[in-house]
C-alpha cells in the first residue's frame, strides 16, 4: 500500500471561545501508528485538562509542538501521514519531496501569495493556478469539536527535529513582520499578541528584537513602560487610560539570586484574569452570620448511615449546597447576572451551582447544572463525582460554564471565614468557614455546640443589603434546622 498525503492536526477549540492551550503530554511519538479517535495529546486550556483524539489514521510523522508550549487555536500541533505504507522510509521520502515542490511554488507566487490568508493545511500537489481556486477542504470530524474548514495551501514551514525527525511543510498561522499599512500583521507569538491586547499596545509600533524581527514579551513590556513614562497627563496612551495591566507591567521587579519564577498559564492564568475582571467591575459587599449547626451535624451522621447515600460524599457541604438552592428560589434576585450591554438584570430560572475546588492546577469552579431540581442523594452523587473529577484535573470545559451562584468551603483549611471575589457574571458567592465546637447559649445555659460562620459576597448592583441579608439568613435557617428545607422544598 502506498503512502498518502501528509495531514496536519490543527488545535481545535475544545471549549467555549478557547483561543489557545498548552501542550501538557504527548501520548504518541514519531513513527507510531494511530487510528481515528485514538488519544494523541493532553492539552491544558484556561479551564481544564482535555484529551484530544486524532482526526486521522496513519503514521505520526512529527510532533510540531513541544510539551509546555502554548499554541493558538487553528495552529498545527501534529503531522500524520495517511494510508500507512509498510516501508515508513518511503513516506519520509515522499514528504520531503512534497516539501521541496511546495516551497518552489511558494517562491514563484511572489506578492500574490503574500496577500492570501496563511492557514495551516497539508501541502497541495495541484498546480498553482488550480490551487488558487481550489475549494476549501473539510477535515474529518474531530469527535467532540465538529468540523473545521482549512485551506488547501501552505506557504510556511516549521521544523521540530531534536532527534533528526523529518521536516514537513506546515502553516503556523503567523504572518511575517510587515507594516500594517500593507495589511499584514507583525510577527509575534500568540501569548505576546494577547499581552499586547491587554496592555493596549499596537504591535505595528513595536520593534522586534527576536530572530527575524520577532516581537518578544520583553519588547512589548519595554514599549508599554516607555509609553507610560512619556505619556503626558490627559493623553490617550495605555497608561493614561488607567489600564490596570499597564500599571502592573510598569512596576519594576528586582531579580534576586534565590528567586524562583513560576510561569502563570492555564487554569492559574485564567483564574487571575477572571478575579481582576470581577474585582474591578462588580462592587463587592460581604455579610457574615454565625450559626449553630449542631442539627446539621446530626443530620449528616444520619445520612451517612442511610443506604441511599452508600458510597457518596456526605458532608456539611452537601447541606449548604441544598440550602443555597432553596434560598436562591426564595430570593431569585440573587440568582441573577448583570447584562452590561443592555443595562439589564437577568434573573435565572434554574440554579446552576458552582462548587469552588482547590486542585494542583489551581482554583477551579465546576458547575452542577440544575442543582435546585435534585433531591439530596442525586445532589450528593453530583458533588462526589465533580469534586473527584476536579482534583484529578479531568474536568471538561462544559462542566465549568454557566454557573449562577457559587459555594466555597474554606473551613477545610481551618479558616473561619472570608470575603471571596465573585466568579465573573454571578451575583453571589457563599463561604462556609470551619465547623468547630464553641460555647453557645441554649435556653439561658452555656453549652458546647457545633458553630460555623457563613459569609456572603454579592454584587451590589444587583443585590442590595435587604436581599443579600434575606438570602444569607435563609441559608443559615436551613443549616440551623435542616427540617426547614422540607417546608421550603
Amino acid at each position: 500500500m502506498s503512502s498518502g498525503p501528509l495531514r496536519q492536526f490543527l488545535l481545535p477549540d475544545a471549549g467555549e471561545g478557547l483561543t489557545e492551550a498548552e501542550i501538557v503530554t504527548w501520548r504518541v511519538a514519531p513513527g507510531d501508528v494511530v487510528e481515528i479517535n485514538d488519544i494523541v495529546v493532553e492539552i491544558e486550556t484556561a479551564k481544564a485538562v482535555v484529551e484530544l483524539p486524532s482526526p486521522f489514521a496513519g503514521v505520526v510523522t512529527e510532533l510540531l509542538v513541544e510539551p509546555g508550549q502554548t499554541v493558538a487555536v487553528g495552529e498545527p500541533i501534529l503531522a500524520v501521514t495517511e494510508n500507512v505504507s509498510e516501508n515508513v522510509s518511503e513516506n519520509v521520502t515522499e514528504i520531503e519531496n512534497a516539501e521541496t515542490e511546495t516551497a518552489g511554488l511558494a517562491e514563484t507566487a511572489g506578492a500574490a501569495s503574500a496577500t492570501r490568508p496563511e492557514t495551516a493545511a497539508h501541502p497541495s500537489t495541484a498546480p498553482q493556478g488550480e490551487a488558487d481556486h481550489a475549494e476549501p477542504e473539510r477535515q474529518p470530524m474531530l469527535v467532540g469539536y465538529g468540523p473545521r474548514e482549512v485551506s488547501s495551501t501552505s506557504t510556511r514551514r516549521r521544523r521540530y527535529s531534536p532527534s533528526g525527525a523529518v521536516s514537513a511543510m506546515i502553516g503556523t498561522g503567523q504572518s511575517p513582520a510587515r507594516s500594517t499599512a500593507t495589511g499584514h500583521r507583525p510577527l509575534a507569538k500568540p501569548p505576546v499578541r494577547r499581552l499586547a491586547r491587554d496592555l493596549g499596545v499596537d504591535l505595528a509600533a513595536v520593534g522586534g528584537s527576536g530572530g527575524g524581527g520577532v516581537i518578544t514579551r520583553e519588547d512589548v513590556l519595554a514599549y508599554e513602560r516607555a509609553a507610560h513614562t512619556s505619556a503626558p497627563a490627559g493623553s490617550g496612551g495605555a497608561a493614561a487610560r488607567g489600564s490596570t495591566a499597564g500599571l502592573l507591567a510598569s512596576l519594576p521587579v528586582s531579580p534576586q539570586p534565590d528567586d524562583i519564577r513560576v510561569a502563570v498559564r492555564g487554569v492559574r492564568r485564567a483564574t487571575a484574569e477572571a478575579m481582576v475582571l470581577s474585582a474591578f467591575s462588580a462592587p463587592h459587599v460581604t455579610e457574615w452570620v454565625q450559626v449553630d449547626v449542631t442539627p446539621t451535624m446530626d443530620f449528616v451522621q444520619r445520612m451517612r448511615a442511610d443506604k441511599e447515600f452508600v458510597g457518596l460524599r456526605v458532608s456539611p457541604l452537601l447541606v449548604v449546597a441544598k440550602a443555597v438552592c432553596l434560598a436562591a428560589r426564595r430570593n431569585p434576585g440573587v440568582n441573577a447576572t448583570w447584562d452590561e450591554v443592555n443595562q439589564e438584570i437577568v434573573l435565572r430560572k434554574r440554579v446552576h451551582l458552582g462548587i469552588a475546588a482547590a486542585t494542583a492546577r489551581g482554583l477551579v469552579v465546576p458547575v452542577i447544572h440544575d442543582a435546585d431540581q435534585m433531591h439530596m442523594p442525586a445532589l450528593a452523587q453530583e458533588l462526589t463525582d465533580i469534586v473527584a473529577t476536579a482534583r484529578e484535573g479531568r474536568l471538561q470545559p462544559a462542566q465549568m460554564i454557566g454557573g449562577t451562584v457559587t459555594v466555597t468551603n474554606v473551613g477545610v483549611f481551618g479558616v473561619d471565614g472570608g470575603t471571596p471575589i465573585l466568579p465573573p457574571g454571578q451575583a453571589a458567592i457563599l463561604t462556609m468557614g470551619q465547623i468547630r465546637k464553641m460555647p453557645w447559649v441554649v435556653d439561658d445555659d452555656v453549652v458546647p455546640r457545633w458553630v460555623t460562620t457563613l459569609s456572603l459576597s454579592f454584587d451590589h448592583r444587583l443585590v442590595d443589603g435587604e436581599l443579600g441579608s434575606s438570602f444569607l439568613t435563609d441559608v443559615a435557617a436551613v443549616m440551623a434546622d435542616p427540617a426547614r428545607g422540607l417546608i421550603w422544598a
